[in-house]
Protein backbone atom coordinates (compact mmCIF):
# COMPACT_ATOMS: atom_id res chain seq x y z
CA UNK A 1 0.00 0.00 0.00
CA UNK A 2 1.79 3.42 -0.90
CA UNK A 3 0.86 6.50 1.21
CA UNK A 4 0.70 9.64 -0.39
CA UNK A 5 3.14 12.25 -0.48
CA UNK A 6 0.42 14.93 0.33
CA UNK A 7 -1.23 12.77 2.62
CA UNK A 8 -1.73 13.39 6.28
CA UNK A 9 -4.40 10.83 8.46
CA UNK A 10 -4.90 9.43 11.69
CA UNK A 11 -5.91 5.77 11.81
CA UNK A 12 -7.58 4.76 15.12
CA UNK A 13 -6.58 0.68 15.60
CA UNK A 14 -7.08 0.50 19.35
CA UNK A 15 -8.83 3.39 21.38
CA UNK A 16 -9.41 1.45 25.09
CA UNK A 17 -7.09 2.05 28.34
CA UNK A 18 -5.45 -0.30 30.87
CA UNK A 19 -7.01 -3.33 29.64
CA UNK A 20 -8.94 -5.20 26.56
CA UNK A 21 -12.52 -5.19 26.93
CA UNK A 22 -14.06 -6.56 24.29
CA UNK A 23 -17.66 -7.27 24.00
CA UNK A 24 -21.39 -6.82 23.16
CA UNK A 25 -21.55 -3.44 24.99
CA UNK A 26 -18.28 -2.21 24.01
CA UNK A 27 -18.45 -3.40 20.20
CA UNK A 28 -19.73 0.46 18.42
CA UNK A 29 -16.08 2.32 20.60
CA UNK A 30 -13.82 -1.22 20.50
CA UNK A 31 -12.28 -2.75 22.82
CA UNK A 32 -9.00 -2.93 21.89
CA UNK A 33 -6.10 -1.10 23.85
CA UNK A 34 -3.70 1.73 22.36
CA UNK A 35 -2.78 1.60 19.01
CA UNK A 36 -2.69 4.71 16.35
CA UNK A 37 -1.43 4.58 13.04
CA UNK A 38 -0.17 8.30 11.26
CA UNK A 39 0.28 7.92 7.22
CA UNK A 40 2.00 11.57 6.61
CA UNK A 41 4.28 12.92 3.81
CA UNK A 42 4.46 9.11 2.45
CA UNK A 43 5.67 7.69 6.20
CA UNK A 44 4.05 4.98 8.04
CA UNK A 45 4.20 6.07 11.76
CA UNK A 46 3.06 3.25 14.39
CA UNK A 47 1.96 4.87 18.28
CA UNK A 48 1.84 2.32 20.93
CA UNK A 49 1.49 -1.51 20.65
CA UNK A 50 -1.56 -2.23 22.65
CA UNK A 51 -4.01 -5.04 21.22
CA UNK A 52 -5.39 -2.80 18.74
CA UNK A 53 -1.56 -3.35 16.85
CA UNK A 54 -2.30 -7.05 16.45
CA UNK A 55 -5.39 -5.69 14.45
CA UNK A 56 -3.28 -3.07 12.25
CA UNK A 57 -0.65 -5.89 11.55
CA UNK A 58 -3.46 -8.16 9.83
CA UNK A 59 -4.26 -5.45 7.69
CA UNK A 60 -0.86 -4.53 6.94
CA UNK A 61 -0.24 -8.48 5.48
CA UNK A 62 -1.62 -7.51 2.80
CA UNK A 63 0.94 -4.50 1.55
CA UNK A 64 4.25 -5.96 2.20
CA UNK A 65 7.00 -5.73 2.20
CA UNK A 66 5.68 -2.99 5.06
CA UNK A 67 8.81 0.10 6.32
CA UNK A 68 6.86 1.79 9.43
CA UNK A 69 8.40 3.71 12.24
CA UNK A 70 7.11 2.45 15.92
CA UNK A 71 7.14 5.27 18.29
CA UNK A 72 6.11 4.15 21.86
CA UNK A 73 4.51 6.25 24.65
CA UNK A 74 5.95 3.93 27.52
CA UNK A 75 5.67 0.02 28.40
CA UNK A 76 2.57 -0.52 30.47
CA UNK A 77 1.05 -3.92 29.37
CA UNK A 78 -1.87 -2.06 27.49
CA UNK A 79 0.72 -0.21 25.52
CA UNK A 80 3.18 -2.78 24.50
CA UNK A 81 0.89 -6.02 24.58
CA UNK A 82 -0.18 -6.29 20.96
CA UNK A 83 3.69 -6.90 20.24
CA UNK A 84 4.21 -9.99 20.09
CA UNK A 85 1.24 -10.53 17.97
CA UNK A 86 1.96 -8.22 15.17
CA UNK A 87 2.58 -10.91 12.29
CA UNK A 88 4.33 -8.30 9.90
CA UNK A 89 7.24 -7.95 12.43
CA UNK A 90 7.73 -12.57 11.23
CA UNK A 91 8.37 -11.55 8.12
CA UNK A 92 11.84 -10.92 7.17
CA UNK A 93 10.79 -8.57 4.11
CA UNK A 94 9.61 -6.05 6.65
CA UNK A 95 11.80 -3.07 8.09
CA UNK A 96 10.99 -1.61 11.42
CA UNK A 97 12.47 1.68 13.18
CA UNK A 98 11.40 1.04 17.24
CA UNK A 99 11.43 4.81 19.50
CA UNK A 100 11.39 5.00 22.93
CA UNK A 101 12.35 7.01 25.98
CA UNK A 102 14.26 5.28 28.69
CA UNK A 103 12.52 4.29 31.50
CA UNK A 104 13.47 5.41 34.80
CA UNK A 105 14.94 2.17 35.65
CA UNK A 106 17.26 2.71 32.88
CA UNK A 107 15.89 0.25 30.78
CA UNK A 108 15.59 0.48 27.16
CA UNK A 109 12.79 -0.07 24.72
CA UNK A 110 14.26 -3.13 23.38
CA UNK A 111 14.85 -4.25 26.51
CA UNK A 112 11.39 -4.02 27.56
CA UNK A 113 9.14 -5.48 24.48
CA UNK A 114 11.72 -8.78 25.07
CA UNK A 115 11.63 -9.02 28.50
CA UNK A 116 7.34 -9.45 27.73
CA UNK A 117 8.09 -12.29 25.73
CA UNK A 118 10.52 -14.35 27.81
CA UNK A 119 9.85 -17.13 29.86
CA UNK A 120 7.06 -17.67 31.66
CA UNK A 121 5.39 -14.82 30.12
CA UNK A 122 4.93 -15.76 26.76
CA UNK A 123 6.70 -18.73 24.77
CA UNK A 124 8.66 -17.23 21.60
CA UNK A 125 11.26 -14.36 22.09
CA UNK A 126 11.61 -11.08 20.61
CA UNK A 127 14.72 -12.58 18.76
CA UNK A 128 12.42 -15.05 16.72
CA UNK A 129 10.73 -12.36 15.02
CA UNK A 130 12.34 -12.40 11.29
CA UNK A 131 11.53 -8.62 10.22
CA UNK A 132 14.72 -6.07 10.31
CA UNK A 133 14.29 -4.25 13.18
CA UNK A 134 16.01 -0.96 14.55
CA UNK A 135 16.01 0.13 18.01
CA UNK A 136 16.29 3.63 19.02
CA UNK A 137 16.26 5.25 22.66
CA UNK A 138 14.59 8.84 22.69
CA UNK A 139 15.70 11.62 25.12
CA UNK A 140 12.81 13.34 26.82
CA UNK A 141 12.32 16.48 24.17
CA UNK A 142 14.18 14.99 21.14
CA UNK A 143 13.12 15.80 17.78
CA UNK A 144 13.05 12.67 15.51
CA UNK A 145 12.97 13.46 11.39
CA UNK A 146 11.75 11.47 9.75
CA UNK A 147 11.95 13.15 5.48
CA UNK A 148 10.47 16.06 6.33
CA UNK A 149 8.34 15.06 8.84
CA UNK A 150 9.21 16.00 12.78
CA UNK A 151 8.27 13.91 15.56
CA UNK A 152 8.32 15.72 18.84
CA UNK A 153 8.20 14.32 23.07
CA UNK A 154 7.38 15.39 25.60
CA UNK A 155 7.15 14.26 29.43
CA UNK A 156 3.68 13.02 30.90
CA UNK A 157 2.67 12.74 34.82
CA UNK A 158 2.34 8.96 35.28
CA UNK A 159 3.28 6.72 37.12
CA UNK A 160 6.61 5.27 35.92
CA UNK A 161 6.73 7.97 33.15
CA UNK A 162 5.16 8.43 29.88
CA UNK A 163 6.02 11.03 26.77
CA UNK A 164 3.43 12.49 24.67
CA UNK A 165 4.00 13.28 21.07
CA UNK A 166 3.14 15.50 18.71
CA UNK A 167 3.51 15.03 14.55
CA UNK A 168 4.27 18.16 12.46
CA UNK A 169 4.13 18.29 8.68
CA UNK A 170 3.97 21.14 6.19
CA UNK A 171 2.53 23.49 8.85
CA UNK A 172 -0.32 20.84 10.02
CA UNK A 173 0.35 18.89 13.32
CA UNK A 174 -1.63 16.18 15.82
CA UNK A 175 -0.65 15.96 19.66
CA UNK A 176 -0.92 12.15 20.60
CA UNK A 177 -1.73 12.97 24.69
CA UNK A 178 -2.13 9.61 26.38
CA UNK A 179 -1.67 8.25 30.11
CA UNK A 180 -1.43 11.56 31.59
CA UNK A 181 -3.00 12.90 35.05
CA UNK A 182 -4.24 16.84 35.11
CA UNK A 183 -2.79 19.24 37.72
CA UNK A 184 -5.25 20.07 40.51
CA UNK A 185 -4.02 23.89 40.22
CA UNK A 186 -2.52 24.40 36.62
CA UNK A 187 -2.63 23.40 33.06
CA UNK A 188 0.22 20.93 32.22
CA UNK A 189 2.77 23.21 30.23
CA UNK A 190 4.18 19.89 28.62
CA UNK A 191 0.65 19.21 27.31
CA UNK A 192 0.05 22.73 26.46
CA UNK A 193 3.22 22.34 24.40
CA UNK A 194 2.73 19.70 22.49
CA UNK A 195 -1.02 20.62 21.72
CA UNK A 196 -0.26 23.94 21.05
CA UNK A 197 -2.44 25.25 17.77
CA UNK A 198 -2.82 21.76 16.95
CA UNK A 199 -5.09 20.57 14.04
CA UNK A 200 -6.33 17.47 16.40
CA UNK A 201 -5.15 16.44 19.97
CA UNK A 202 -5.58 13.11 20.71
CA UNK A 203 -5.92 13.42 25.08
CA UNK A 204 -6.26 10.74 28.15
CA UNK A 205 -9.94 11.08 29.09
CA UNK A 206 -10.34 7.73 30.95
CA UNK A 207 -12.93 9.76 33.80
CA UNK A 208 -15.21 11.69 34.54
CA UNK A 209 -14.79 14.26 37.13
CA UNK A 210 -17.50 12.52 39.18
CA UNK A 211 -15.03 9.63 38.47
CA UNK A 212 -11.86 11.30 39.29
CA UNK A 213 -13.22 13.17 42.35
CA UNK A 214 -15.19 10.27 43.91
CA UNK A 215 -15.03 10.11 47.78
CA UNK A 216 -15.14 6.76 47.92
CA UNK A 217 -13.44 5.44 44.60
CA UNK A 218 -11.44 8.32 44.18
CA UNK A 219 -9.12 8.50 41.10
CA UNK A 220 -6.45 10.88 41.88
CA UNK A 221 -2.72 9.75 41.35
CA UNK A 222 -4.09 6.53 39.32
CA UNK A 223 -2.17 8.39 36.70
CA UNK A 224 -5.15 9.55 34.15
CA UNK A 225 -6.98 12.41 33.16
CA UNK A 226 -11.11 13.39 32.50
CA UNK A 227 -12.70 14.90 29.76
CA UNK A 228 -13.48 17.95 31.09
CA UNK A 229 -9.46 18.36 31.80
CA UNK A 230 -9.37 17.73 28.41
CA UNK A 231 -11.46 20.49 27.46
CA UNK A 232 -9.76 23.38 29.02
CA UNK A 233 -6.51 22.39 27.55
CA UNK A 234 -8.18 22.30 23.91
CA UNK A 235 -9.31 25.64 24.79
CA UNK A 236 -6.46 26.96 25.78
CA UNK A 237 -4.29 25.40 23.47
CA UNK A 238 -6.11 26.77 20.64
CA UNK A 239 -6.81 23.26 19.02
CA UNK A 240 -8.76 22.46 16.13
CA UNK A 241 -10.16 19.15 17.00
CA UNK A 242 -10.23 17.46 20.56
CA UNK A 243 -10.78 13.43 20.61
CA UNK A 244 -11.66 11.59 23.82
CA UNK A 245 -9.38 8.51 24.51
CA UNK A 246 -7.85 5.82 26.21
CA UNK A 247 -11.68 4.34 26.91
CA UNK A 248 -12.16 3.12 30.79
CA UNK A 249 -12.89 -0.44 30.10
CA UNK A 250 -16.04 0.53 32.88
CA UNK A 251 -17.27 2.74 30.29
CA UNK A 252 -19.76 1.23 27.81
CA UNK A 253 -20.52 2.60 24.49
CA UNK A 254 -24.07 3.79 25.89
CA UNK A 255 -21.86 5.76 28.60
CA UNK A 256 -19.32 7.03 26.12
CA UNK A 257 -22.51 8.15 23.78
CA UNK A 258 -23.63 10.24 27.36
CA UNK A 259 -19.68 11.29 27.38
CA UNK A 260 -19.43 12.50 23.74
CA UNK A 261 -22.71 14.24 24.30
CA UNK A 262 -21.35 16.69 27.46
CA UNK A 263 -18.10 17.46 25.56
CA UNK A 264 -19.71 18.52 22.25
CA UNK A 265 -21.74 21.32 24.82
CA UNK A 266 -17.76 22.29 25.81
CA UNK A 267 -16.14 22.03 23.00
CA UNK A 268 -18.35 21.42 20.11
CA UNK A 269 -15.28 20.10 17.21
CA UNK A 270 -15.03 17.00 19.37
CA UNK A 271 -14.94 13.46 18.77
CA UNK A 272 -14.88 9.96 20.47
CA UNK A 273 -12.28 7.73 19.43
CA UNK A 274 -13.54 4.76 18.03
CA UNK A 275 -11.48 1.50 16.18
CA UNK A 276 -11.70 2.14 12.70
CA UNK A 277 -12.07 5.80 12.76
CA UNK A 278 -10.10 7.70 10.23
CA UNK A 279 -9.39 11.73 10.58
CA UNK A 280 -7.38 13.57 7.49
CA UNK A 281 -5.92 16.56 9.16
CA UNK A 282 -5.58 17.91 6.02
CA UNK A 283 -9.06 19.16 5.24
CA UNK A 284 -10.74 18.07 8.06
CA UNK A 285 -13.14 15.14 6.57
CA UNK A 286 -15.14 13.62 9.03
CA UNK A 287 -14.61 10.49 10.48
CA UNK A 288 -15.11 7.16 8.97
CA UNK A 289 -14.46 3.40 9.41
Amino acid sequence: MTIENNQFTVHFWGVRGSIASPGPETVRYGGNTPCLEIRVGGQRLIFDGGTGLRVLGQHLLAHTPIKAHLFFTHSHWDHIQGFPFFTPAFIPSNHFRIHGVIAPDGSTIEQRLSGQMLHPNFPIPLQIMGASMEFFDLEVGEKVDIGDVVVENALLNHPGEAVGYRINWQGHSVAYVTDTEHYPDRLDENVLKLADQADILIYDATYTDEEYYSPRYSKVGWGHSTWQEGVKLATAAGVKQFIIFHHDPLHNDAFLDAVAAAAVEKFPNTLMAQEGMVLSVMDETPASR
